[in-house]
């Protein structure tokens, strides 16, 4: 089953720029499938195409000796355009060099598209920053309009879903339950109900498992540990010299293993909004997970939302998933003062959301200080399953409507 993704879509846009393309993101998020799209995308109009896979120890051996031993695996023209998509960039021991070696040398003839597992990797590793080089796509797991094509719902994807009929709202509903409690990972949506927990455990033990390893972390039960942890409190404040205390570890211990699980795309740690950066880069971040089946996977909760006790923190990170395909992370943030008035989400300082399982719990005394002082950002409710379109003035969502 080869669906198109949203990020084949936009990164088939660049094909004809000279820039090296870069996919980053977690592991079987689906970047090999998006290279092999583009590769199939390619060999409509050209012939000139070479694939090549760095978990293959042999290739990856005689890369590391020089890249020209490229010209020793592949018969390529250089009279001509050649494409070269190369998987698992992150396995060479200084993919900076091998990557501007090429742009340098022969750009015009020889185009670049390749993978990273892990932007840890990439980050560690390149020691080049290639600006001016590179265009990097982000693929993360599926997002709710993927999924429903992977469910074979394209036209009902396609749709305004803030201008449903009743039915399409139900069955919305429906598949967006099965969203936020299994996730977005390609394999895992594809498979039976069955299946999907095997899947997700094989991801948590087998893939996350190269993440600790190829990050040097030797503690591999506590990273586990804290992963759990973490699982436990999303929407929460990320304090961590008490996770310090809790594992028994170092400060400096954990701040290296929430670098990781970020660099590896597995959580965002979302900072909070001040008009002041200094305050803003010293206060603690709130923490979501990129997907929410490796989250219940870790807490092993495969409820449905309607019985769950998690229900507020679940669907606030399902707001997330849902603004991040909408603004670039570092436009989103949480508002929060010493006496614990809070906003969930404020972007990119033009749209504020609360989220609330129960949108009658609003009381909008309790958001005064920020309505106030921040007129000029358009504020509103985040709900799933609404009942009404409005409380007093402020518009309510559906979490799949933003």
């Amino acid at each position: 089953m080869n669906i198109i993704r949203d990020i084949t879509l936009k990164a088939q846009k660049y094909l004809a720029n000279p820039e090296i393309m870069l996919f980053v993101g977690p592991r079987q998020a689906g970047k090999t499938t998006i290279l092999k799209q583009l590769q199939f995308i390619l060999e409509k109009e050209t012939q000139n195409i070479y694939f090549l896979n760095l978990e293959e120890l042999e290739y990856l051996e005689l890369l590391n000796q020089s890249p020209k031993n490229i010209f020793k695996i592949f018969n390529i023209d250089l009279n001509k355009k050649n494409y070269i998509f190369i998987d698992e960039i992150q396995y060479l021991k200084n993919p900076s060099n091998f990557l501007k070696y090429f742009y340098d040398e022969y750009q015009g003839k020889i185009k670049l598209l390749v993978s990273g597992s892990s932007a840890f990797y990439i980050d560690k590793k390149f020691k080049d920053s290639l600006a001016g080089r590179k265009k990097i796509f982000y693929v993360f797991t599926l997002s709710f309009k993927e999924f429903l094509r992977f469910k074979n719902e394209d036209i009902l994807s396609q749709k305004n879903f803030q201008k449903l009929s009743l039915k399409e709202k139900e069955k919305i509903s429906f598949y967006y339950q099965e969203y936020i409690v299994y996730g977005g990972y390609p394999r895992v949506v594809l498979a039976p109900l069955q299946e999907k927990e095997d899947l997700l455990r094989e991801i948590a033990f087998s893939y996350i498992k190269k993440d600790i390893y190829e990050s040097g972390i030797k503690q591999e039960e506590i990273f586990y540990r804290l992963f759990k942890i973490l699982s436990s409190q999303i929407g929460n404040l990320v304090n961590s010299s008490e996770l310090s205390g809790t594992l028994g570890v170092s400060k400096i211990a954990i701040d290296n293993y929430l670098y990781v699980m970020q660099k590896s795309f597995h959580i965002c740690l979302l900072r909070p909004f001040f008009k002041n950066i200094r305050k803003e880069l010293s206060k603690m971040p709130k923490i979501y997970f990129y997907d929410l089946g490796l989250r219940n996977f870790f807490i092993r909760n495969f409820n449905s939302f309607i019985i769950r006790e998690d229900k507020g923190g679940l669907l606030e990170n399902a707001v997330f998933c849902q603004l991040k395909e909408k603004y670039d992370e570092e436009l989103l943030k949480f508002w929060r003062t010493i006496q614990k008035n809070e906003i969930d989400f404020v972007c990119d300082e033009k749209e504020a959301y609360e989220v609330k399982v129960n949108p009658k719990e609003f009381k909008e005394k309790k958001y005064q200080i920020f309505l106030k002082n921040y007129k000029n950002i358009k504020f509103s409710i985040v709900s799933i399953d609404k009942k009404e379109e409005k409380i007093g003035e402020y518009k309510i969502f559906d979490v799949w409507e933003i």
